[in-house]
């Protein structure tokens, strides 16, 4: 049965292309949405995508009039109601307000379509709570969501018999056959293989489990404390991987790892050119306006974080003072710390690059710099699905969670998840318990 899909603002700048997705329906757009996009254009964090929404609703526009209906691939009608009865907004409901104004849009297509499935998407909660609350039919926009607690962590402990155990350590290598695991693994997927007390570790490729050297490197002074960590720094080490995600909670040492990994194949190894850190400028609370200072100045409170491993590295290493580090690198054009603004649309190649707080990134800003890389370019994505300060995101919408299933076939890919912080205990505790 068709349907009628009415789109808020956040809906398109989530996915500019949102409108193809909904096959043999009517989607409308209200007027309210190209204003508030016209504002967006503005905003730093949301302007290269409200372009992009311009961009396809005016190729739309060049089909025909979008007031009236224009006929799109997949038995999709599109239109712009430039009409609303605000005296529909019910009392309780500010009539100033936008959100509202598209909400009366909703209920007056409702009354006009009756027997027809109107339906209100946004990627707004409290929008989604006040529809619901008045009678609408309302939805998140879910085309790019993935489960977030069925994510797979790219490993898993599993228990062999004696004779399988000791075949496996003696060779370093045996078919997956003989695992008898009941699942297929993905590429670069990595096992705990247990025989009673005695354990052992491998990575699974081309039908083979081989047991992995990279997990207990010294990189950059840093070492892997943990099983997961190991099979991070392997993936980091591995120069057939080209993409790795890390996902964990905070004090898992997933950026830490990443600096260390990029800065012994960058500086000491010379496997790439130059060490890119780059990640999304968004605020945790009320933002501090317009920064003084020089771009470096006004990037330094965001970029903080990783300036801090940075000098925990040089600590551990016993090199001089870490800022000394820090500025000796980037004058000798071998690191690279900004802004993602800064980062996107370029072709980057022979880098290693690190996408810090990927969490706060949708689908498409992944997409749209993941398909950036050069040759010879290796590229992380780091990051807490549980820790999103983007409004419009959430554990299983970000791109970090949606790149990490999407991308997990591949044998140039490699996933991990973190679970055990090594920060400190008070870290480790907090973190559980608070």
């Amino acid at each position: 049965m068709r349907k009628i899909f009415i789109l808020d603002t956040n809906v398109l700048i989530h996915d500019p292309n949102a409108i193809y997705n909904f096959r043999g329906n009517d989607v409308i757009l209200p007027i309210e949405v190209l204003e508030e996009i016209d504002i967006l254009k503005q905003k730093q964090t949301t302007a290269a995508h409200a372009r992009m929404v311009s961009r396809v609703i005016e190729e739309i526009r060049s089909k025909g009039d979008i007031s009236k209906g224009v006929e799109l691939p997949n038995d999709i009608l599109f239109r712009v109601e430039i009409n609303r009865n605000l005296d529909l907004i019910p009392d309780g409901l500010r009539k100033d307000v936008v959100d509202n104004h598209i909400l009366a849009v909703v209920i007056e297509t409702m009354k006009n379509n009756p027997g027809e499935n109107v339906i209100f998407v946004t990627k707004d909660i409290n929008l989604r709570i006040k529809a619901d609350a008045v009678g609408i039919v309302v939805e998140d926009y879910s085309t790019d969501k993935v489960e977030y607690e069925e994510l797979d962590r790219g490993y898993k402990e599993i228990q062999v018999s004696k004779e399988i155990f000791n075949k496996y350590d003696k060779s370093g290598k045996i078919n997956v056959e003989e695992l008898d695991l009941g699942f297929e693994p993905t590429p670069n997927f990595y096992f705990v293989i247990k025989s009673g007390q005695e354990e052992t570790f491998g990575k699974y490729n081309d039908g083979k489990v081989k047991k992995f050297l990279n997990g207990d490197i010294n990189a950059w002074g840093a070492r892997a404390r943990n099983q997961e960590q190991r099979f991070a720094m392997d993936l980091l080490m591995d120069e057939d991987v080209k993409a790795v995600t890390l996902v964990g909670k905070a004090g898992t040492g997933k950026t830490l790892l990443s600096i260390a990994a990029g800065l012994e194949q960058v500086v000491e190894r010379k496997k790439y050119s130059k060490l890119y850190i780059a990640r999304p400028i968004i605020p945790m609370g009320k933002d501090l306006g317009y920064l003084p200072g020089s771009e470096k100045e006004k990037l330094r409170p965001w970029m903080q974080p990783i300036f801090d491993n940075i000098e925990l590295l040089s600590d551990i290493k016993g090199e001089k003072a870490g800022e000394k580090v820090i500025a000796g690198l980037e004058s000798m054009g071998l690191l690279k710390v900004e802004a993602l603004t800064y980062i996107r649309g370029r072709s980057i190649p022979n880098g290693f690059i690190i996408i810090d707080e990927a969490q706060n990134l949708t689908p498409l800003e992944i997409k749209t710099i993941i398909t950036r890389v050069g040759e010879n370019t290796k590229i992380v994505f780091t990051g807490d699905p549980e820790q999103i300060d983007s409004p419009y995101l959430d554990s299983n919408s970000n791109g970090l969670t949606y790149t990490a299933e999407k991308l997990k076939n591949e044998k140039i890919v490699g996933h991990i998840t973190l679970v055990k912080g090594e920060r400190s205990t008070l870290a480790e505790i907090s973190s559980k318990l608070l």
